[in-house]
Protein backbone atom coordinates (compact mmCIF):
# COMPACT_ATOMS: atom_id res chain seq x y z
CA UNK A 1 0.00 0.00 0.00
CA UNK A 2 1.39 3.39 -0.98
CA UNK A 3 1.18 6.21 1.55
CA UNK A 4 -0.61 8.51 -0.96
CA UNK A 5 -3.22 6.18 -2.49
CA UNK A 6 -5.18 6.95 -5.64
CA UNK A 7 -8.47 8.72 -4.76
CA UNK A 8 -11.34 6.64 -6.14
CA UNK A 9 -14.75 8.23 -6.90
CA UNK A 10 -17.35 8.67 -4.16
CA UNK A 11 -14.89 7.94 -1.37
CA UNK A 12 -14.37 4.28 -2.38
CA UNK A 13 -11.41 2.55 -0.74
CA UNK A 14 -10.54 0.42 -3.76
CA UNK A 15 -11.62 -0.46 -7.30
CA UNK A 16 -12.27 -3.82 -8.94
CA UNK A 17 -12.02 -4.65 -12.64
CA UNK A 18 -14.08 -7.59 -13.93
CA UNK A 19 -13.24 -9.19 -17.28
CA UNK A 20 -14.26 -12.27 -19.24
CA UNK A 21 -12.71 -13.99 -22.24
CA UNK A 22 -15.44 -15.21 -24.62
CA UNK A 23 -13.21 -17.53 -26.58
CA UNK A 24 -14.03 -21.19 -25.93
CA UNK A 25 -15.16 -22.14 -29.40
CA UNK A 26 -12.32 -20.27 -31.10
CA UNK A 27 -9.85 -22.44 -29.16
CA UNK A 28 -11.85 -25.59 -29.92
CA UNK A 29 -12.05 -24.61 -33.59
CA UNK A 30 -8.29 -24.34 -33.77
CA UNK A 31 -7.47 -27.49 -31.80
CA UNK A 32 -10.35 -29.85 -32.70
CA UNK A 33 -11.98 -28.39 -35.78
CA UNK A 34 -13.63 -31.62 -36.92
CA UNK A 35 -14.57 -33.16 -33.57
CA UNK A 36 -15.54 -30.21 -31.39
CA UNK A 37 -19.15 -29.76 -32.63
CA UNK A 38 -19.98 -33.41 -31.87
CA UNK A 39 -18.26 -33.74 -28.48
CA UNK A 40 -20.85 -33.83 -25.68
CA UNK A 41 -18.79 -31.71 -23.26
CA UNK A 42 -18.03 -29.06 -25.83
CA UNK A 43 -21.64 -28.97 -26.97
CA UNK A 44 -22.56 -27.91 -23.44
CA UNK A 45 -19.78 -25.32 -23.36
CA UNK A 46 -21.02 -23.79 -26.58
CA UNK A 47 -24.38 -22.95 -25.02
CA UNK A 48 -22.87 -19.93 -23.29
CA UNK A 49 -24.58 -17.65 -25.79
CA UNK A 50 -28.01 -18.96 -24.70
CA UNK A 51 -27.43 -19.45 -20.99
CA UNK A 52 -24.24 -18.15 -19.35
CA UNK A 53 -23.73 -14.74 -20.94
CA UNK A 54 -27.42 -13.67 -20.76
CA UNK A 55 -27.51 -14.64 -17.08
CA UNK A 56 -24.28 -12.75 -16.38
CA UNK A 57 -25.55 -9.68 -18.18
CA UNK A 58 -28.79 -9.82 -16.22
CA UNK A 59 -26.88 -9.96 -12.92
CA UNK A 60 -24.74 -6.99 -13.99
CA UNK A 61 -27.83 -5.01 -14.95
CA UNK A 62 -29.38 -5.56 -11.54
CA UNK A 63 -26.13 -4.79 -9.74
CA UNK A 64 -25.31 -1.81 -12.01
CA UNK A 65 -21.92 -3.30 -12.90
CA UNK A 66 -20.00 -2.61 -16.09
CA UNK A 67 -17.17 -4.86 -17.28
CA UNK A 68 -14.91 -5.71 -20.22
CA UNK A 69 -15.36 -8.73 -22.50
CA UNK A 70 -12.25 -9.84 -24.40
CA UNK A 71 -13.69 -11.26 -27.56
CA UNK A 72 -11.98 -12.98 -30.53
CA UNK A 73 -13.46 -11.34 -33.61
CA UNK A 74 -14.34 -14.74 -35.12
CA UNK A 75 -16.55 -15.43 -32.09
CA UNK A 76 -18.19 -12.02 -32.49
CA UNK A 77 -19.08 -12.88 -36.07
CA UNK A 78 -20.42 -16.24 -34.88
CA UNK A 79 -22.64 -14.74 -32.16
CA UNK A 80 -23.66 -11.24 -33.31
CA UNK A 81 -26.68 -11.24 -30.97
CA UNK A 82 -24.29 -11.49 -27.98
CA UNK A 83 -22.42 -8.42 -29.21
CA UNK A 84 -25.71 -6.51 -29.27
CA UNK A 85 -26.61 -7.67 -25.74
CA UNK A 86 -23.19 -6.69 -24.36
CA UNK A 87 -23.32 -3.25 -25.94
CA UNK A 88 -26.89 -2.67 -24.77
CA UNK A 89 -25.68 -3.32 -21.22
CA UNK A 90 -23.04 -0.60 -21.57
CA UNK A 91 -20.11 -3.00 -21.40
CA UNK A 92 -16.79 -2.77 -23.22
CA UNK A 93 -15.66 -5.18 -25.93
CA UNK A 94 -11.89 -5.45 -26.23
CA UNK A 95 -9.63 -7.35 -28.63
CA UNK A 96 -8.48 -10.94 -28.14
CA UNK A 97 -7.20 -11.84 -31.60
CA UNK A 98 -9.25 -12.89 -34.60
CA UNK A 99 -9.30 -16.67 -34.08
CA UNK A 100 -7.15 -17.00 -30.95
CA UNK A 101 -4.12 -17.30 -33.21
CA UNK A 102 -0.68 -17.60 -31.55
CA UNK A 103 1.36 -14.48 -32.48
CA UNK A 104 4.63 -16.36 -31.92
CA UNK A 105 3.74 -18.86 -34.64
CA UNK A 106 3.00 -16.23 -37.28
CA UNK A 107 5.23 -14.24 -39.58
CA UNK A 108 5.26 -10.48 -38.87
CA UNK A 109 3.11 -9.96 -41.97
CA UNK A 110 0.55 -12.60 -40.96
CA UNK A 111 0.40 -11.37 -37.39
CA UNK A 112 -0.28 -7.82 -38.62
CA UNK A 113 -2.96 -9.12 -41.00
CA UNK A 114 -4.90 -10.90 -38.25
CA UNK A 115 -4.28 -8.02 -35.81
CA UNK A 116 -5.81 -5.53 -38.21
CA UNK A 117 -8.64 -7.90 -39.13
CA UNK A 118 -9.72 -8.24 -35.49
CA UNK A 119 -9.80 -4.44 -35.21
CA UNK A 120 -11.88 -4.06 -38.36
CA UNK A 121 -14.45 -6.63 -37.18
CA UNK A 122 -14.75 -4.95 -33.76
CA UNK A 123 -15.04 -1.51 -35.35
CA UNK A 124 -17.71 -2.71 -37.77
CA UNK A 125 -19.78 -4.51 -35.12
CA UNK A 126 -19.46 -2.00 -32.25
CA UNK A 127 -19.00 1.28 -34.08
CA UNK A 128 -15.58 2.02 -32.59
CA UNK A 129 -12.04 0.69 -32.45
CA UNK A 130 -11.10 -1.38 -29.36
CA UNK A 131 -9.19 0.38 -26.57
CA UNK A 132 -7.69 -2.75 -24.98
CA UNK A 133 -6.06 -6.04 -26.00
CA UNK A 134 -5.49 -9.38 -24.32
CA UNK A 135 -2.92 -11.55 -26.07
CA UNK A 136 -4.32 -14.77 -27.58
CA UNK A 137 -2.94 -17.74 -25.66
CA UNK A 138 -1.13 -15.12 -23.52
CA UNK A 139 1.56 -14.99 -26.20
CA UNK A 140 3.29 -11.86 -27.47
CA UNK A 141 5.63 -11.68 -30.40
CA UNK A 142 8.34 -9.04 -30.49
CA UNK A 143 6.06 -7.06 -32.84
CA UNK A 144 2.83 -7.18 -30.83
CA UNK A 145 3.48 -4.08 -28.72
CA UNK A 146 4.42 -2.07 -31.80
CA UNK A 147 1.17 -3.06 -33.50
CA UNK A 148 -0.81 -2.00 -30.42
CA UNK A 149 0.92 1.38 -30.34
CA UNK A 150 0.42 1.94 -34.08
CA UNK A 151 -3.29 1.16 -33.75
CA UNK A 152 -3.79 3.45 -30.77
CA UNK A 153 -4.54 0.84 -28.10
CA UNK A 154 -4.70 2.34 -24.61
CA UNK A 155 -3.99 -0.75 -22.51
CA UNK A 156 -2.94 -4.39 -22.51
CA UNK A 157 -4.60 -6.89 -20.16
CA UNK A 158 -2.62 -10.05 -20.74
CA UNK A 159 -2.38 -10.65 -16.98
CA UNK A 160 0.88 -12.49 -16.56
CA UNK A 161 4.57 -11.95 -17.28
CA UNK A 162 6.10 -13.55 -20.35
CA UNK A 163 8.02 -16.11 -18.29
CA UNK A 164 4.76 -17.46 -16.92
CA UNK A 165 3.01 -17.36 -20.28
CA UNK A 166 5.93 -19.12 -21.95
CA UNK A 167 5.96 -21.91 -19.40
CA UNK A 168 2.18 -22.35 -19.57
CA UNK A 169 2.31 -22.48 -23.36
CA UNK A 170 5.10 -25.09 -23.25
CA UNK A 171 3.15 -27.45 -21.02
CA UNK A 172 -0.07 -26.94 -22.96
CA UNK A 173 1.83 -27.89 -26.10
CA UNK A 174 2.70 -31.17 -24.38
CA UNK A 175 -0.91 -31.94 -23.51
CA UNK A 176 -1.22 -30.56 -19.97
CA UNK A 177 -4.62 -29.11 -19.07
CA UNK A 178 -4.05 -25.62 -17.59
CA UNK A 179 -6.99 -23.33 -16.89
CA UNK A 180 -6.84 -19.64 -15.93
CA UNK A 181 -9.59 -18.56 -13.55
CA UNK A 182 -8.58 -15.02 -12.73
CA UNK A 183 -5.47 -12.92 -12.56
CA UNK A 184 -2.67 -14.99 -11.04
CA UNK A 185 -4.93 -18.02 -10.54
CA UNK A 186 -4.40 -21.33 -12.36
CA UNK A 187 -5.63 -24.91 -12.14
CA UNK A 188 -3.20 -27.46 -13.55
CA UNK A 189 -4.34 -31.05 -14.07
CA UNK A 190 -1.17 -33.12 -14.22
CA UNK A 191 -0.69 -36.69 -15.43
CA UNK A 192 2.99 -37.10 -14.63
CA UNK A 193 6.10 -36.69 -16.77
CA UNK A 194 5.59 -40.01 -18.57
CA UNK A 195 2.20 -38.88 -19.88
CA UNK A 196 3.52 -35.77 -21.65
CA UNK A 197 2.99 -35.75 -25.40
CA UNK A 198 5.40 -34.61 -28.14
CA UNK A 199 4.68 -30.98 -28.99
CA UNK A 200 3.70 -29.91 -32.48
CA UNK A 201 6.84 -27.93 -33.22
CA UNK A 202 9.51 -26.34 -31.04
CA UNK A 203 8.76 -25.11 -27.52
CA UNK A 204 9.27 -21.33 -27.59
CA UNK A 205 10.06 -20.01 -24.09
CA UNK A 206 10.62 -16.43 -25.18
CA UNK A 207 13.09 -14.61 -22.96
CA UNK A 208 12.83 -16.98 -20.00
CA UNK A 209 16.20 -18.46 -19.08
CA UNK A 210 14.60 -19.99 -16.00
CA UNK A 211 12.03 -21.83 -18.14
CA UNK A 212 14.49 -23.32 -20.62
CA UNK A 213 16.95 -24.46 -17.95
CA UNK A 214 14.39 -25.95 -15.58
CA UNK A 215 12.49 -27.59 -18.44
CA UNK A 216 15.77 -29.10 -19.63
CA UNK A 217 16.07 -30.93 -16.33
CA UNK A 218 12.42 -31.86 -16.03
CA UNK A 219 12.21 -33.18 -19.61
CA UNK A 220 15.70 -34.71 -19.87
CA UNK A 221 14.37 -38.27 -19.55
CA UNK A 222 11.33 -38.04 -21.84
CA UNK A 223 10.87 -40.68 -24.53
CA UNK A 224 10.34 -38.28 -27.44
CA UNK A 225 12.41 -35.68 -29.25
CA UNK A 226 11.70 -32.03 -28.62
CA UNK A 227 13.36 -28.72 -29.38
CA UNK A 228 13.42 -25.61 -27.19
CA UNK A 229 14.04 -22.14 -28.56
CA UNK A 230 13.59 -18.55 -27.41
CA UNK A 231 13.94 -14.94 -28.43
CA UNK A 232 17.09 -13.33 -29.76
CA UNK A 233 18.47 -12.67 -26.28
CA UNK A 234 17.83 -16.17 -24.97
CA UNK A 235 19.42 -17.75 -28.04
CA UNK A 236 22.72 -16.15 -26.99
CA UNK A 237 22.69 -17.44 -23.40
CA UNK A 238 25.05 -20.25 -22.28
CA UNK A 239 23.41 -23.60 -21.61
CA UNK A 240 26.34 -25.97 -21.10
CA UNK A 241 26.30 -25.33 -17.35
CA UNK A 242 22.97 -27.20 -17.41
CA UNK A 243 23.41 -29.63 -20.30
CA UNK A 244 26.77 -30.98 -19.10
CA UNK A 245 25.59 -32.28 -15.68
CA UNK A 246 22.41 -33.59 -17.33
CA UNK A 247 24.59 -35.46 -19.83
CA UNK A 248 26.40 -37.08 -16.89
CA UNK A 249 22.98 -38.42 -15.86
CA UNK A 250 22.54 -39.94 -19.33
CA UNK A 251 20.56 -37.18 -21.02
CA UNK A 252 21.02 -36.63 -24.76
CA UNK A 253 20.83 -32.87 -25.29
CA UNK A 254 22.28 -31.15 -28.35
CA UNK A 255 23.08 -27.43 -28.31
CA UNK A 256 24.40 -25.05 -30.92
CA UNK A 257 28.15 -25.26 -31.48
CA UNK A 258 28.83 -22.51 -28.94
CA UNK A 259 26.64 -24.13 -26.26
CA UNK A 260 23.66 -21.84 -26.78
CA UNK A 261 20.08 -22.73 -27.79
CA UNK A 262 18.35 -24.24 -29.61
CA UNK A 263 18.32 -27.24 -27.29
CA UNK A 264 17.29 -30.56 -28.81
CA UNK A 265 16.38 -33.24 -26.24
CA UNK A 266 16.39 -36.79 -27.61
CA UNK A 267 15.20 -40.09 -26.09
CA UNK A 268 17.89 -41.55 -23.87
CA UNK A 269 16.25 -44.21 -21.72
CA UNK A 270 16.13 -43.85 -17.97
CA UNK A 271 18.45 -41.34 -16.33
CA UNK A 272 20.87 -42.24 -13.54
CA UNK A 273 21.45 -40.30 -10.35
CA UNK A 274 24.76 -38.47 -9.90
CA UNK A 275 26.67 -36.50 -7.32
CA UNK A 276 27.47 -33.09 -8.77
CA UNK A 277 29.37 -30.17 -7.29
CA UNK A 278 28.34 -26.82 -8.74
CA UNK A 279 31.37 -24.99 -10.18
CA UNK A 280 29.60 -21.70 -9.37
CA UNK A 281 26.57 -20.71 -7.35
CA UNK A 282 23.51 -21.25 -9.54
CA UNK A 283 20.02 -22.05 -8.31
CA UNK A 284 18.91 -22.75 -11.90
CA UNK A 285 21.53 -25.44 -12.44
CA UNK A 286 20.80 -26.98 -9.04
CA UNK A 287 17.08 -27.00 -9.78
CA UNK A 288 17.52 -28.56 -13.24
CA UNK A 289 19.55 -31.44 -11.76
CA UNK A 290 17.07 -32.04 -8.93
CA UNK A 291 14.13 -32.03 -11.37
CA UNK A 292 15.96 -34.56 -13.55
CA UNK A 293 16.65 -36.61 -10.42
CA UNK A 294 12.91 -37.14 -9.95
CA UNK A 295 12.99 -39.40 -13.04
CA UNK A 296 16.40 -40.99 -12.41
CA UNK A 297 17.47 -44.27 -10.89
CA UNK A 298 19.32 -43.99 -7.62
CA UNK A 299 20.50 -41.00 -5.64
CA UNK A 300 21.01 -37.53 -7.07
CA UNK A 301 23.01 -35.11 -4.92
CA UNK A 302 23.93 -31.52 -5.61
CA UNK A 303 26.77 -29.92 -3.67
CA UNK A 304 26.83 -26.14 -3.66
CA UNK A 305 29.85 -24.18 -2.42
CA UNK A 306 27.63 -21.24 -1.52
CA UNK A 307 23.97 -21.52 -0.55
CA UNK A 308 21.63 -20.42 -3.36
CA UNK A 309 17.91 -19.73 -3.36
CA UNK A 310 15.97 -22.79 -2.24
CA UNK A 311 12.56 -22.23 -3.83
CA UNK A 312 12.81 -25.51 -5.74
CA UNK A 313 13.51 -27.56 -2.63
CA UNK A 314 10.61 -25.94 -0.78
CA UNK A 315 8.29 -26.46 -3.74
CA UNK A 316 9.27 -30.09 -4.24
CA UNK A 317 8.57 -30.83 -0.58
CA UNK A 318 5.16 -29.15 -0.90
CA UNK A 319 4.39 -31.57 -3.74
CA UNK A 320 5.44 -34.58 -1.67
CA UNK A 321 9.04 -35.10 -2.76
CA UNK A 322 11.44 -36.73 -0.29
CA UNK A 323 14.57 -34.58 -0.12
CA UNK A 324 17.44 -34.72 2.34
CA UNK A 325 19.28 -31.47 2.94
CA UNK A 326 22.27 -30.46 4.99
CA UNK A 327 24.60 -27.49 4.73
CA UNK A 328 26.06 -27.48 1.22
CA UNK A 329 24.18 -30.53 -0.05
CA UNK A 330 20.73 -31.55 -1.33
CA UNK A 331 19.93 -35.20 -2.17
CA UNK A 332 16.94 -37.17 -3.40
CA UNK A 333 16.42 -40.80 -4.37
CA UNK A 334 14.56 -41.41 -7.60
CA UNK A 335 12.36 -42.11 -9.28
CA UNK A 336 9.71 -40.19 -7.36
CA UNK A 337 6.11 -39.28 -8.15
CA UNK A 338 4.77 -35.94 -7.01
CA UNK A 339 1.22 -35.35 -5.77
CA UNK A 340 -1.05 -32.42 -6.52
CA UNK A 341 -1.41 -29.64 -3.99
CA UNK A 342 -2.55 -26.04 -3.71
CA UNK A 343 0.09 -23.32 -3.46
CA UNK A 344 0.14 -19.57 -2.98
CA UNK A 345 3.06 -17.77 -4.62
CA UNK A 346 4.18 -14.67 -2.66
CA UNK A 347 5.15 -11.39 -4.25
CA UNK A 348 8.54 -11.48 -5.96
CA UNK A 349 11.28 -9.68 -4.07
CA UNK A 350 13.10 -9.13 -7.38
CA UNK A 351 10.18 -7.01 -8.56
CA UNK A 352 9.88 -5.29 -5.17
CA UNK A 353 13.60 -4.43 -5.29
CA UNK A 354 13.10 -1.66 -7.83
CA UNK A 355 10.64 0.11 -5.56
CA UNK A 356 12.81 -0.48 -2.50
CA UNK A 357 15.60 1.33 -4.32
CA UNK A 358 13.28 3.99 -5.78
CA UNK A 359 11.94 4.90 -2.34
CA UNK A 360 15.39 4.72 -0.72
CA UNK A 361 16.94 7.30 -3.07
CA UNK A 362 14.18 9.94 -2.71
CA UNK A 363 14.05 12.23 0.31
CA UNK A 364 10.67 12.19 2.03
CA UNK A 365 9.42 9.02 0.32
CA UNK A 366 7.31 6.51 2.26
CA UNK A 367 6.22 3.35 0.45
CA UNK A 368 4.60 0.11 1.66
CA UNK A 369 4.85 -3.10 -0.35
CA UNK A 370 2.68 -5.95 0.87
CA UNK A 371 2.93 -9.74 0.66
CA UNK A 372 6.55 -9.96 -0.47
CA UNK A 373 8.46 -13.22 -0.20
CA UNK A 374 11.37 -12.99 2.26
CA UNK A 375 12.96 -16.37 1.69
CA UNK A 376 16.33 -16.08 3.49
CA UNK A 377 18.14 -17.10 0.28
CA UNK A 378 16.63 -14.07 -1.50
CA UNK A 379 16.92 -11.20 0.99
CA UNK A 380 20.41 -10.06 0.01
CA UNK A 381 18.94 -6.90 -1.54
CA UNK A 382 17.45 -5.91 1.83
CA UNK A 383 20.69 -6.67 3.69
CA UNK A 384 22.78 -4.67 1.21
CA UNK A 385 20.43 -1.66 1.19
CA UNK A 386 20.34 -1.61 4.98
CA UNK A 387 24.15 -1.65 5.09
CA UNK A 388 24.03 1.36 2.77
CA UNK A 389 21.78 3.16 5.25
CA UNK A 390 18.35 2.49 3.74
CA UNK A 391 15.37 2.67 6.10
CA UNK A 392 13.57 -0.63 5.48
CA UNK A 393 11.21 -2.19 8.02
CA UNK A 394 9.46 -5.57 7.81
CA UNK A 395 6.13 -6.27 9.48
CA UNK A 396 3.40 -8.88 9.57
CA UNK A 397 5.90 -11.67 9.00
CA UNK A 398 4.14 -14.94 8.29
CA UNK A 399 4.23 -18.08 6.17
CA UNK A 400 2.35 -18.52 2.89
CA UNK A 401 2.51 -22.15 1.89
CA UNK A 402 6.14 -23.12 2.10
CA UNK A 403 7.53 -19.58 1.87
CA UNK A 404 8.02 -16.79 4.45
CA UNK A 405 6.24 -13.52 3.61
CA UNK A 406 6.20 -10.00 5.03
CA UNK A 407 5.01 -6.47 4.36
CA UNK A 408 7.73 -3.91 3.71
CA UNK A 409 7.96 -0.21 4.44
CA UNK A 410 10.81 1.83 2.98
CA UNK A 411 11.47 5.53 3.55
CA UNK A 412 13.99 7.80 1.93
CA UNK A 413 17.35 8.11 3.69
CA UNK A 414 20.89 9.22 2.80
CA UNK A 415 22.81 6.28 1.34
CA UNK A 416 26.51 5.55 1.75
CA UNK A 417 28.82 3.41 -0.33
CA UNK A 418 29.93 -0.04 0.86
CA UNK A 419 32.06 -2.95 -0.22
CA UNK A 420 29.41 -5.59 -0.93
CA UNK A 421 30.25 -8.81 0.98
CA UNK A 422 30.81 -11.90 -1.16
CA UNK A 423 28.47 -13.98 0.98
CA UNK A 424 25.55 -11.74 -0.03
CA UNK A 425 26.11 -12.06 -3.79
CA UNK A 426 24.08 -15.28 -4.38
CA UNK A 427 21.08 -13.96 -2.45
CA UNK A 428 21.01 -10.71 -4.45
CA UNK A 429 22.23 -11.86 -7.86
CA UNK A 430 19.08 -10.78 -9.75
CA UNK A 431 18.71 -7.50 -7.85
CA UNK A 432 22.11 -5.99 -8.65
CA UNK A 433 20.88 -3.77 -11.51
CA UNK A 434 18.59 -2.02 -9.02
CA UNK A 435 21.34 -1.97 -6.37
CA UNK A 436 23.73 -0.32 -8.83
CA UNK A 437 21.27 2.57 -9.12
CA UNK A 438 21.29 2.89 -5.32
CA UNK A 439 25.11 2.90 -5.46
CA UNK A 440 25.05 5.69 -8.05
CA UNK A 441 23.02 7.82 -5.61
CA UNK A 442 25.14 7.01 -2.53
CA UNK A 443 28.01 8.94 -0.97
CA UNK A 444 31.33 7.32 -1.90
CA UNK A 445 32.45 4.40 -4.07
CA UNK A 446 30.58 1.09 -3.92
CA UNK A 447 32.55 -2.03 -4.88
CA UNK A 448 31.33 -5.45 -5.95
CA UNK A 449 33.87 -8.22 -6.59
CA UNK A 450 33.23 -11.87 -7.48
CA UNK A 451 30.06 -11.43 -9.51
CA UNK A 452 31.06 -12.88 -12.89
CA UNK A 453 27.63 -14.57 -13.02
CA UNK A 454 26.19 -11.14 -13.89
CA UNK A 455 27.84 -11.39 -17.30
CA UNK A 456 25.69 -14.41 -18.19
CA UNK A 457 22.17 -13.09 -17.62
CA UNK A 458 19.72 -11.72 -20.23
CA UNK A 459 22.54 -9.31 -20.98
CA UNK A 460 26.06 -8.75 -19.69
CA UNK A 461 24.74 -6.85 -16.68
CA UNK A 462 28.12 -5.54 -15.59
CA UNK A 463 28.83 -3.92 -18.96
CA UNK A 464 25.20 -2.91 -19.60
CA UNK A 465 24.85 -1.16 -16.25
CA UNK A 466 28.29 0.45 -16.54
CA UNK A 467 27.42 1.78 -20.00
CA UNK A 468 24.10 3.21 -18.82
CA UNK A 469 25.51 4.75 -15.65
CA UNK A 470 28.25 6.48 -17.62
CA UNK A 471 25.55 7.93 -19.88
CA UNK A 472 23.99 9.46 -16.74
CA UNK A 473 27.34 10.96 -15.75
CA UNK A 474 28.41 8.35 -13.17
CA UNK A 475 32.07 7.28 -12.90
CA UNK A 476 32.28 3.49 -13.25
CA UNK A 477 35.13 0.99 -13.62
CA UNK A 478 34.82 -2.75 -14.28
CA UNK A 479 36.79 -5.96 -14.53
CA UNK A 480 35.89 -9.54 -15.42
CA UNK A 481 33.98 -10.09 -12.17
CA UNK A 482 33.76 -6.65 -10.55
CA UNK A 483 32.30 -3.17 -10.77
CA UNK A 484 33.08 0.04 -8.88
CA UNK A 485 30.55 2.86 -8.85
CA UNK A 486 31.40 6.36 -7.63
CA UNK A 487 28.13 7.68 -6.29
CA UNK A 488 26.82 11.25 -6.38
CA UNK A 489 24.11 12.05 -3.80
CA UNK A 490 23.30 15.33 -5.56
CA UNK A 491 21.64 13.57 -8.49
CA UNK A 492 22.10 11.94 -11.87
CA UNK A 493 22.09 13.25 -15.41
CA UNK A 494 19.72 12.15 -18.16
CA UNK A 495 20.23 10.52 -21.52
CA UNK A 496 19.40 7.64 -23.79
CA UNK A 497 19.92 4.20 -22.23
CA UNK A 498 20.21 0.93 -24.14
CA UNK A 499 18.60 -1.82 -22.04
CA UNK A 500 19.89 -4.53 -24.40
CA UNK A 501 16.52 -6.25 -24.21
CA UNK A 502 17.07 -6.99 -20.50
CA UNK A 503 14.02 -6.41 -18.30
CA UNK A 504 15.99 -5.70 -15.14
CA UNK A 505 18.31 -3.21 -16.84
CA UNK A 506 15.28 -1.32 -18.16
CA UNK A 507 13.48 -1.26 -14.79
CA UNK A 508 16.64 -0.21 -12.96
CA UNK A 509 17.19 2.81 -15.18
CA UNK A 510 13.50 3.67 -14.96
CA UNK A 511 14.13 4.13 -11.23
CA UNK A 512 17.23 6.20 -12.02
CA UNK A 513 14.83 8.66 -13.62
CA UNK A 514 13.62 9.60 -10.13
CA UNK A 515 16.98 11.30 -9.48
CA UNK A 516 17.78 12.45 -13.01
CA UNK A 517 18.04 16.17 -13.82
CA UNK A 518 16.73 15.55 -17.35
CA UNK A 519 14.66 12.78 -18.99
CA UNK A 520 15.93 9.21 -19.16
CA UNK A 521 14.94 7.47 -22.40
CA UNK A 522 15.02 3.67 -22.48
CA UNK A 523 15.44 1.60 -25.61
CA UNK A 524 14.35 -2.06 -25.98
CA UNK A 525 12.28 -1.97 -22.81
CA UNK A 526 9.43 -4.21 -23.98
CA UNK A 527 11.25 -7.08 -22.23
CA UNK A 528 9.94 -5.68 -18.92
CA UNK A 529 6.80 -7.74 -19.43
CA UNK A 530 8.99 -10.86 -19.03
CA UNK A 531 8.83 -10.57 -15.27
CA UNK A 532 6.73 -7.50 -14.39
CA UNK A 533 3.97 -6.71 -16.91
CA UNK A 534 2.40 -4.18 -14.53
CA UNK A 535 5.61 -2.25 -13.91
CA UNK A 536 4.57 0.98 -15.65
CA UNK A 537 1.20 1.11 -13.90
CA UNK A 538 2.71 0.33 -10.49
CA UNK A 539 5.42 2.95 -11.05
CA UNK A 540 2.82 5.61 -11.79
CA UNK A 541 1.10 4.86 -8.47
CA UNK A 542 4.44 5.44 -6.75
CA UNK A 543 4.83 8.82 -8.47
CA UNK A 544 7.18 7.87 -11.34
CA UNK A 545 6.13 9.31 -14.69
CA UNK A 546 6.80 6.86 -17.54
CA UNK A 547 5.67 7.65 -21.06
CA UNK A 548 5.83 5.05 -23.81
CA UNK A 549 6.65 6.39 -27.25
CA UNK A 550 6.73 4.76 -30.64
CA UNK A 551 10.13 3.79 -32.02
Amino acid sequence: MISNPVPWPNGAKCACAITFDIDTDSILHLEHRERAPTMLSTMSWLKYDEIAIPRILDVYKRAEIKQTFFYPAWCMERYPHLVEMILEGGHEIAAHGYLHENPNKLSPEDELYWFERQIEVIRKMTGQKPRGWRAPLYNFSKYSIDYMIEQGFQYDASLMGDDVRSTIAAFRAMGVNIREHAENSLTITGKGITALMPPDGALDVGNSGTSIRLLSGLLAGTDFTLEMVGDESLMRRPMRRVTEPLALMGADIVTAQDGTPPLVLQPCGMLNGIRYRLPMASAQVKSAILLAGLSARGTTCVEEPVATRDHTERMLRAFGADLKTQPGEICLVGPQTLRATSIVVPGDISSAAFFLVGAAIIDGSDVRIENVGINPTRTGVIDILRRMGANIALSNERSTGSEPVADMRVRGAPLRAIDIPNDLIPSAIDEFPALFIAAACAQGTTRLVGASELRHKESDRIDAMAEGLRTLGVSVSTSADSIQIAGDPTGLGGGVIESHGDHRIAMAFAMAGLRATSPVTLHQCDAIRTSFPGFVETSSLAGLSITKVSP
